[in-house]
């Protein structure tokens, strides 16, 4: 255990875990007055922020009802306590360097105000806001990101499938005649398999794709198959067929750059199983652009939404696509979504709903935090499965990064278990010249 310390809380750090208070172990915790003015604004709505901004003040009320946070709360046995500052004096320091005394300053200055009041002990504002972690920086001002839920190893998101030469070849004979699969202890891996592990055989003669089968503790060979019109083209799509098409597990992570497919074979598999369940249903997160929700936006809800969603339909028209316009397949296809059965829309509108029987496809997950990942997740009834979508590389949220986002999170925490299995495309498929902008540009 190190010295006691001063932690300064910004807005967006409850906005992204309202659990946050449990986090500082036996240190202090300065809520800055602009911080609650402005979690105030939150309050109302039907987004995980609005809901996050609620549940942290009800948090906030439960602590200190029998205490003055002026005075400080006790955060439990073990902890420190809660403070909330009311001192609006503007520090010279910052009044000099910022003299729009806007609230991201005034909580500069707040911290200020807790170090000079503090000088024996570190004080260390916390903020998701990089902009904020800077000027803090130019001050002077000890300032750190939330990282209580920050992914450790990243490396698996740039990981090729992994490789096992020298296998004998009738065992990779034995993996294409037997559709069970073989008992593991056939095989002497080199490393220690995880649930859904995907992997490359190589003989001196033969090579295979396989995965490690958790529920019958057996090495099964992947096959490359055709799900509604579409064709993996690639090691890693056939990994992701393999573990989308398999009814045991539940919930998959599929990452990877533009292009490389994530949406449409998720998609496309979806459809394949569409006989096992009651629906499917594709959503995305709503990234606001210049501060305005879809409030500002002309229409009704669908018209409103209908832009953010296009991506959705552009994939869907690309598997509509690989048959003739009166084909069964595309009658199918209307019909479903005549029916509700096939349903697109934003991601917001699912909050409180219990999802049985559905394939539910989550995109841009990398846009979520951990605790929407697991709102979602837990939104999950009998018979669902659950497909979250996203590359890490490409996060449009201000406050998250390739560490601290839902889809990250997710796969990190949930690898290991047999319900869940993650696949990273490598190959971008959609052109060569988009395979070249994901990578050059």
């Amino acid at each position: 255990m190190g010295a006691k310390k001063n932690f300064v809380l910004d807005t967006n750090v409850v906005l992204h875990d309202y659990k946050c208070l449990e986090n500082f172990q036996e240190n202090d915790i300065y809520l800055p007055i602009a911080m609650l003015e402005e979690l105030d604004k939150f309050k109302k709505g039907s987004d995980q922020l609005n809901y996050n901004a609620r549940e942290f003040i009800r948090e906030l009320d439960r602590i200190t009802s029998d205490k003055l946070p002026s005075e400080g709360a006790s955060l439990g046995e073990g902890k420190g306590k809660l403070f909330v500052i009311t001192d609006e004096q503007y520090d010279p320091k910052v009044a000099a360097a910022f003299t729009e005394r806007i609230p991201d300053h005034r909580i500069l200055s707040c911290t200020c105000l807790v170090s000079n009041t503090h000088p024996g002990m570190k004080t260390i504002l916390v903020t998701k806001d990089v902009n904020l972690r800077m000027k803090a920086r130019a001050l002077g001002i000890s300032v750190e990101d939330y990282s209580t839920d920050k992914v450790v190893n990243i490396d698996i998101f740039q990981n090729e499938p992994v490789v096992y030469d020298n296998i004998d070849a009738d065992l990779i004979d034995q993996l294409f005649s037997s559709r069970e699969g073989i008992d593991t202890s056939a095989f002497d891996f080199s490393s220690q398999l995880s649930p859904n592990d995907c992997f490359i055989l190589k003989s001196i003669r033969n090579s295979a794709l396989a995965r490690y089968n958790p529920f019958a503790d057996k090495i099964k060979r992947v096959e490359k198959g055709n799900n509604y019109g579409i064709q993996p083209r690639n090691s890693e799509q056939s990994f992701a067929f393999e573990m989308l098409n398999d009814p045991n597990i539940k919930l998959v992570g599929i990452t990877g750059k533009a292009g490389t497919g994530k949406t449409l074979i998720a998609l496309a598999s979806a459809l394949k199983q569409i006989s096992t369940y009651k629906q499917i249903l594709l959503a995305r997160p709503i990234i606001s652009l210049a501060n305005k929700d879809i409030g500002f936006l002309p229409g009704t809800e669908k018209e409103k939404i209908s832009p953010y969603m296009q991506p959705l339909f552009d994939n869907l028209n690309v598997i509509k696509s690989q048959f003739s316009s009166n084909s069964s397949e595309v009658r199918q296809i209307d019909e479903l979504q005549k029916s509700n059965r096939l349903v697109i829309e934003a991601l917001a509108f699912i909050r409180g709903r219990s999802l049985s029987e559905t394939f539910c496809i989550v995109d841009e997950a990398q846009n979520l935090t951990p605790n929407e990942i697991k709102t979602i997740v837990t939104r999950a009834g009998e018979g669902t499965k659950m497909v979250f979508t996203g590359d890490i590389q490409q996060i449009d949220s201000p406050y998250l990064d390739m560490q601290s986002n839902g889809l990250a999170y997710m796969v990190e925490h949930m690898k290991g278990h047999q319900l869940f299995a993650h696949v990273n495309l490598l190959k971008g498929e959609r052109s060569e010249l988009a395979e070249l902008a994901a990578n050059l540009l």
